[in-house]
């Protein structure tokens, strides 16, 4: 008992102690706000992107995002957006991250699967980077929340499986996007 108390606080301090760098006005869009930056075309030797510790914005701040659970107790709320060229998880999703996160610890066979998704305007290389890039943060926080690394999973699929498909901010900001999905969904 006393370990797990000893475990909890050195997480908590981990949060409280870190803080985001992002400095992107477009980061932190959600539905309806298509003002957002967006992903432009860069080189992937360009070194862009948030260098945030994985959870860093799990402290709190920011409109977090309600978590509801479905019958079983899972969360429903699958999806963590990105700002512009970011990886980070921002301090409005760490209710989803913590939410799974319990949700895994209190289910040990349980095995999710986190996807991390890019916008079509970078290249191919550089999108399943980010992708990647996105999808280990969010396993990193999880992992800094007690969930054990045999049921996570982290891949990129880059731009190739876009929740839009039309041209321009209003569709791009829901391709920046982490999606985490159960194994037998």
């Amino acid at each position: 008992m006393r370990l797990t108390i000893i475990a909890m606080a050195s997480s908590a301090l981990l949060f409280a102690g870190c803080a985001s760098t992002s400095g992107d006005p477009g980061a932190g869009a959600e539905a309806g706000q298509p003002g957002a930056a967006s992903e432009g075309p860069r080189a992937a030797t360009q070194g862009h992107g948030s260098k945030a510790v994985p959870g860093s914005d799990m402290k709190g701040g920011g409109s977090a995002v309600a978590v509801t659970k479905d019958a079983k107790g899972v969360p429903m709320q699958r999806v963590i957006y990105y700002g512009y060229d970011e990886y980070d998880v921002e301090s409005k999703y760490r209710g989803i991250v913590k939410a799974h996160a319990k949700y895994l610890r209190e289910n040990p066979g349980a095995r999710m699967t986190i996807e991390g998704n890019a916008d079509e305007r970078g290249s191919r290389e550089y999108n399943v980077g980010l992708g990647q890039r996105r999808s280990d943060n969010v396993k990193k926080a999880l992992l800094l929340l007690g969930v054990t690394e045999s049921q996570i999973e982290s891949v990129s699929l880059g731009e190739e499986r876009p929740a839009c498909t039309e041209q321009g901010e209003n569709c791009w900001w829901k391709n920046r996007r982490g999606d985490i999905r159960y194994a037998g969904e």
